[in-house]
């Protein structure tokens, strides 16, 4: 972790924003896993397999924001040296850049699925990490779309404008589902 931050923070063109908002997703799945662990044994047993999936969806899309960590990375990377490069390179490193973003942004809106799904069932002592969990997941979600735009001004490809553009499709619906998690975990504890 400290690794990672600190190549955050020198200057350097990544990890950047991209990396930060898959970390964001990843450690939004360890929340969400971390609760279904909780809820688990005989005080759960009427919702055991919805624990169990929850579970073991939130460690493959853990696994899946750890390796768009990298991705992320690598790709911004490559726009980086791009820049001193023919156009037509620049172009298609751009896409290339988009496409992680875009895919945390897919993980994210899995996982408010998942706290949503695991809000009425989990265990009571834990539920504000549901909310840390939805709330991780809509940094991630709010992160990745710019990064997505930025890169969108340089893509000339109408069929990437398409795929990156209809990632882009329901990111405020995903936002105001993580605030209503967030907000129905604060009532719940407030009572």
């Amino acid at each position: 972790m400290q690794t990672f931050l600190d190549q955050l923070a020198s200057r350097s063109p990544a990890p950047g924003g991209g990396a930060s908002a898959a970390l964001h997703a990843a450690q939004g799945a360890a929340l969400l896993a971390m609760v279904a662990r909780y809820s688990d044994g005989p005080k759960y047993t009427e919702h055991a397999p919805l624990i169990g999936a929850v579970l073991a969806e939130a460690e493959g899309l853990r696994a899946r924001a750890v390796a768009l960590v990298a991705e992320d990375a690598e790709a911004f990377a490559a726009v980086a040296a791009a820049y001193r490069g023919p156009r037509e390179v620049l172009a298609a490193a751009l896409v290339a850049a988009a496409r992680p973003p875009a895919a945390v942004l897919g993980v994210a809106a899995r996982l408010v699925a998942l706290a949503e799904d695991l809000l009425p069932v989990g265990n009571r002592n834990v539920v504000t990490d549901i909310a840390a969990a939805a709330e991780a997941a809509r940094a991630a979600a709010t992160t990745s779309r710019v990064n997505v735009e930025v890169n969108l001004a340089g893509v000339v490809d109408p069929d990437a404008r398409r795929e990156l553009l209809a990632a882009l499709d329901g990111v405020d619906d995903l936002i105001a589902r993580a605030e209503a998690v967030t907000t129905a975990v604060r009532a719940r504890i407030a009572a």
